[in-house]
């Protein structure tokens, strides 16, 4: 017997970002599942000359980008209603919010099951009745954090049973622990100081992510460890305001903006950093599962999804997100080392343990039953 499954997506490859990534991550554990286990993959916004690594046996895909918006949506529901009227899938799993209004639609007049993935801040808000509606009368929801859960059921009126666990996953393989790069020491000019490290977007719109306060803690980590580095890798229209405040706190000699780095050279950099710091209010935060392969302690908020990447303050620190003398005391703490949530080691035998890629597709492999994908 053959599980037959439907995925329905926005966009996977023509953009990159966190819910891209994540649904790679699905992809990927899907393709080593048990071979009875066969999926079709719509795609709404990518064409076939995408780049796609996960053509298998498993996974078939199917692309509907078009010039207009509009036509690409209609063309997508007529193939999406001939699929179920044609194949029955066991189940339908709808990748975004902005397609569960569809995806009830069509599948609650067959009897044919569906669920919704969420990831973020796209579910926290109150949501449109049709979208809130789609989700309640949804078979099972996932998402990434028991943050995401608890922010999309009270704004939404969920019922949070419904909801089903399936976190960010990391590669083991692709983060892993190494020395620091001269050329790379050299190129930003860290060369005999401690370094800490913040990867992500420079938004006027994504003052969340903390880099502003982090400058604030500087002053104070600089009395303890003088020769600290701050090395922030993103880009974004907020950078000027960023490197003003350096400027006015008198530590703009400290703070380096890296710019943008591309994925496969993120390795490299995590590894030049003494503790990754992000005091943020991420959905999840896979920055911190990366930094933590790397075998990096990492500081992230303490009221938001971090708190499981970071197992409740077990794997890491967790500070008030807005909190400058906050941050610069655990930056001081995970500097001298003396915790065993600086030991690089375990930190990433516990990481890798709880959410890599293994981990993962086990995980998976629960959510789909009672499916034969095992």
């Amino acid at each position: 017997m053959v599980d037959n499954h439907l995925f329905v997506f926005l966009e996977i490859f023509t953009r990159e970002g966190g819910i891209q990534s994540y649904v790679k991550d699905i992809f990927r554990a899907y393709s080593g599942l048990n071979q009875t286990c066969k999926a079709d993959v719509f795609l709404l916004r990518d064409g076939s000359d995408c780049v796609n690594p996960f053509r298998s046996e498993n996974l078939e895909f199917h692309y509907f980008q078009s010039n207009s918006a509009k036509v690409g949506r209609i063309k997508m529901a007529l193939a999406l209603l001939k699929y179920l009227l044609q194949k029955r899938p066991q189940q339908v799993f709808c990748g975004h919010i902005k397609l569960a209004g569809l995806i009830q639609t069509l599948c609650q007049p067959l009897g044919i099951p569906y669920t919704v993935l969420t990831y973020g801040k796209e579910v926290w808000g109150t949501l449109k009745n049709q979208e809130k509606q789609a989700l309640n009368n949804a078979a099972a929801i996932w998402t990434i954090s028991r943050y995401s859960r608890d922010q999309a059921c009270a704004a939404n009126g969920i019922d949070p049973k419904k909801v089903e666990m399936l976190p960010c996953a990391i590669d083991g393989d692709k983060f892993t622990p190494g020395e620091k790069s001269g050329e790379l020491v050299e190129k930003y000019g860290l060369n005999d100081g401690k370094v800490l490290m913040t990867v992500a977007r420079l938004w006027s719109g994504d003052i969340y992510k903390g880099v502003d306060v982090t400058i604030r803690a500087l002053p104070k980590i600089i009395q303890v460890f003088p020769e600290v580095k701050y090395l922030v890798i993103g880009r974004g229209d907020d950078q000027p305001r960023l490197a003003q405040l350096a400027t006015d706190l008198g530590v703009s000699d400290r703070v380096v903006f890296a710019g943008f780095v591309a994925t496969e050279a993120l390795m490299l950099h995590y590894r030049l950093a003494d503790a990754y710091v992000m005091p943020s209010q991420e959905g999840f935060g896979i920055v911190y599962l990366e930094a933590m392969a790397c075998g990096i302690p990492v500081l992230s908020g303490d009221d938001d999804g971090s708190a499981d990447p970071l197992q409740d303050g077990k794997l890491g620190w967790r500070v008030p997100h807005r909190d400058p003398d906050a941050v610069a005391a655990a930056c001081v703490e995970i500097l001298q080392g003396n915790d065993q949530r600086c030991d690089g080691k375990w930190l990433r035998s516990q990481a890798i343990s709880i959410f890599g890629i293994e981990a993962f597709q086990q995980r998976l492999q629960q959510l789909l039953t009672p499916s034969n994908c095992q």
